[in-house]
């Protein structure tokens, strides 16, 4: 089969090339591969062929034209590859090659290689600057992306910026934030895993640990990277290797038994030769897309005899498949094939085509190659059914034309975009223990970067996790910080390791760790566990509450006290005592005490507006009106000890008439203070949020602390004067003195008043309106019981001194 135009291909069809040692020096002379045959590279290069041949078929790709090709085994060596390289642009016979006749004339048009990054760079590097185009199937580096370094590299597979990023978005949906992470030490895994790491570090995930290895490492590198991950207390770890990488690492795993890990894998979580590792079981990643292409079963296991002894790759597969060997086969120790091997019965992975995944992106490779001919041949001969064969062009226009290609094939979209990629499309798969207790690959979801942002990455079915579970794994460094709490950083680690702190006194935090914690209302105020701000409870002093009942009773006692004491002395009215006592003034003032008592009650129950100025002025008035009837009393005691100085008229200038006056005068006196008061700022409700942190106090606010003061101070001076004029006349001559019981009870309302300011200015909350009320009743208990309580005694109980001889002691 002669081809017109040639298809160069670079696969690694053996795992390992062969070298020997010359003064310390390992060379590569002969370049020869002798290891194990990579069955699953060998299918890549058997769909090449297959692929080719398919369009040398075609009437609708290339009409006229035949393809042929160069396939050079690179033995997983870059110094295979470099050699490889050079030998493609040579224009020489391929070393290892596999197929019937392959092409040996015309010059090579594109290239089909490799499966490793960093042979793809080699590459690249190498025939790059002569414009020949090369199309990677599996080499995923992003940094190939880089036109400016690789201009002729296009590739099937997506970039592993792209994995890198749903990679960092899987493990954030599941909530792993401590992580560790393995790579290849290539630019494969150096690169990816670099990317992976800058989106982790974008979505707030942590790495414990990042290792790198490469499999030519000596074993003790192998051994050093297992050992970190068994000691780790990552849960998680991110593998973004190579199958041939993983695969050494988890044979080295798997000498001893450690704690299970969850494992995110790149692109080697659907390689089949690493299923056998059964305690990965649980293992998810994303994989490129399985897929279909027909016919291609049915060529791979159509191997005549000739075919295979036609190739010396086919032979060496078949002979290590079979244990047995061809003709004049240098494998002396096996016995010779006797044409009863029947590849349909082989269980390889060059049989296996349940799961064509990478196959497929060398299929879609070729035909994109062929696509790029074919516009640059055959629109030169404008003809649509045949193409000239004779037609001569150069790479360079097969690299311009593989920018615009754009088809579909078996369903699957092929084309590039600027930096030479593939749309995004990944399988998420997931390593699931089937009944047997074999590892099986279910595709559990998908990935698809054309998707508008939130709808790239959806999960499709169940999962199951490490060990077979069917719970989600947590992998964190720190728990996660409850609400009420926030996340406080530990010095020296990761941010993803911290300590929850309770909330500061007033601050919640109401959701799952929680940087920060945040201030309630001012009206508000946490709960016990500082997850939600809730009303803080209205504190007044209140009927309902012991305090204010034990004041109301008192208040009600008080003035009940008065109202028995008035009915003594109205039934008792024309007797000496209360005759002698200036009965208007004593019915005044009983009436000013019980109105005293009364007011206290004002200042229980909730602050409104009306209540706020009612209390304080209905208490300034009433106990001016008090004191001025003391007062009264007080002169008029004074007055009657002048009357009895022969030559005396004073009696006439303070009879009932002025006594009255005097009453009037000094209380109009503080009405016109309180409505002054009431006029310009008057006392309003309000709500004090300074007292208490946790709690609002209602209160009512003095709106001119001036006026209060005026109202007090006024009160003060009356009692004052009252206390003095009683002082003066307690030593009177006169066998029952009122000026002594109004000494008494000034000098009690002066001291209850005195030591109120400072309790007043002190008290918290709810406990200044008691005290104010203690006050009240104090002050109104000492005036009732100072000056009435000896005459009702009296009265009541010693008649015998209620006449007037005793009174003007003369018995």
């Amino acid at each position: 089969m002669d081809g017109d135009y040639v298809i160069g291909g670079v696969l690694s069809i053996h795992h390992y090339m062969h070298t020997v040692m010359h003064n310390y020096t390992t060379i590569a002379e002969p370049l020869r591969c002798t290891g194990s045959i990579n069955t699953r590279e060998l299918r890549f290069s058997r769909a090449m062929i297959f692929a080719i041949e398919e369009i040398n078929n075609s009437t609708e790709l290339l009409p006229g034209i035949k393809l042929g090709y160069h396939i050079y085994d690179a033995c997983s060596s870059v110094p295979v590859v470099v050699h490889v390289a050079f030998q493609l642009l040579n224009g020489l016979d391929p070393v290892f090659y596999t197929g019937d006749n392959c092409s040996q004339s015309g010059m090579v048009m594109a290239v089909v290689a490799e499966s490793e990054s960093m042979s793809s760079i080699s590459i690249s590097r190498i025939i790059g600057p002569f414009n020949i185009p090369q199309v990677s199937y599996f080499a995923a580096c992003a940094c190939l992306s880089d036109k400016q370094q690789y201009p002729n590299f296009f590739r099937t597979i997506p970039s592993d910026q792209f994995r890198a990023d749903a990679l960092a978005k899987l493990v954030k949906h599941f909530g792993w934030t401590w992580i560790g992470a393995v790579r290849s030490d290539s630019d494969f895994g150096n690169s990816g895993m670099a990317s992976f790491l800058d989106a982790a570090r974008k979505e707030g995930i942590c790495v414990e640990y990042s290792e790198s290895f490469y499999r030519t490492h000596p074993r003790s590198r192998i051994q050093k990277v297992a050992d970190v991950i068994r000691r780790s207390t990552a849960m998680v770890v991110v593998a973004f290797t190579s199958a041939a990488d993983q695969r050494i690492l988890l044979e080295e795993l798997s000498l001893e038994p450690f704690p299970p890990r969850q494992w995110i894998g790149s692109e080697w979580v659907t390689d089949p030769d690493i299923l056998r590792f059964s305690f990965c079981a649980g293992t998810i990643g994303f994989g490129i897309q399985k897929s279909v292409i027909p016919g291609l079963r049915d060529f791979l296991l159509d191997l005549s005899p000739s075919k295979v002894a036609a190739s010396p790759v086919l032979t060496e597969f078949w002979e290590d498949a079979f244990n047995c060997r061809l003709g004049k086969s240098a494998a002396v120790d096996k016995r010779l094939c006797d044409g009863t091997e029947d590849i349909k019965m082989l269980q390889s992975p060059y049989t296996d085509t349940s799961q064509l995944r990478i196959t497929n992106l060398v299929y879609k490779a070729v035909y994109a190659i062929a696509h790029a001919i074919h516009k640059a041949v055959c629109q030169q001969t404008n003809s649509t059914t045949q193409c000239d064969k004779f037609t001569r062009i150069e790479s360079k226009e097969v690299l311009t034309q593989l920018k615009k290609v754009n088809f579909s094939r078996n369903g699957y979209d092929v084309s590039f975009d600027a930096n030479g990629d593939p749309v995004a499309r990944y399988d998420l798969v997931n390593w699931q223990k089937s009944e047997s207790g074999s590892i099986k690959l279910v595709t559990v979801g998908q990935y698809d970067a054309s998707l508008p942002v939130g709808q790239t990455f959806q999960i499709n079915r169940n999962l199951t996790w490490v060990d077979g579970g069917t719970q989600v794994p947590v992998s964190v460094c720190t728990n996660s910080c409850p609400p009420g709490t926030r996340k406080v950083l530990q010095q020296g680690k990761p941010i993803c390791c911290y300590d929850c702190i309770l909330c500061p006194e007033g601050e919640i935090s109401n959701a799952t760790d929680s940087p920060d914690c945040f201030p309630c209302p001012k009206e508000f105020w946490p709960n016990v566990k500082r997850d939600t701000c809730l009303p803080k409870p209205v504190e007044f002093l209140s009927y309902n509450e012991v305090l204010g009942i034990i004041l109301a009773a008192f208040s009600v006692g008080g003035a009940c006290l008065v109202i028995i004491t008035v009915a003594v002395f109205y039934r008792h009215r024309t007797s000496p005592i209360v005759r002698a006592n200036n009965s208007e003034l004593s019915f005044l003032l009983l009436f000013s005490l019980t109105l005293c008592f009364l007011c206290s009650l004002t200042f229980i129950g909730e602050p409104s507006e009306w209540s706020c100025m009612l209390r304080h002025t209905a208490f300034g008035i009433t106990f001016v009106l008090c004191m001025s009837c003391v007062l009264g009393k007080t002169i008029v005691v004074l007055m009657a000890f002048k009357a009895t100085l022969p030559g005396s008229n004073v009696m006439k200038w303070f009879g009932p008439p002025q006594q009255r006056m005097t009453v009037m005068s000094f209380t109009l006196i503080q009405v016109l203070i309180c409505t002054i008061w009431l006029g310009l700022s008057p006392p309003f409700p309000m709500k004090n949020l300074t007292i208490y942190k946790e709690r609002i106090i209602l209160e009512c606010a003095l709106g001119s602390a001036i006026g209060f003061w005026a109202v007090l101070g006024y009160i003060g001076l009356l009692a004052v004067f009252c206390f003095v004029l009683a002082v003066l006349a307690r030593k009177l001559p006169d066998n029952f003195n009122e000026a002594k019981l109004i000494t008494f009870s000034m000098l009690i309302f002066c001291a209850v008043w005195i030591t109120f300011i400072p309790a007043y200015l002190s008290s918290p909350g709810k406990f200044t309106v008691a005290v104010e009320i203690f006050a009240i009743l104090a002050s109104s208990f000492g005036l009732i019981l100072c000056i009435f309580a000896p005459k009702c005694f009296i009265i009541l109980f010693k008649p015998e001194k209620n006449t007037k001889k005793h009174l003007m002691n003369k018995d």
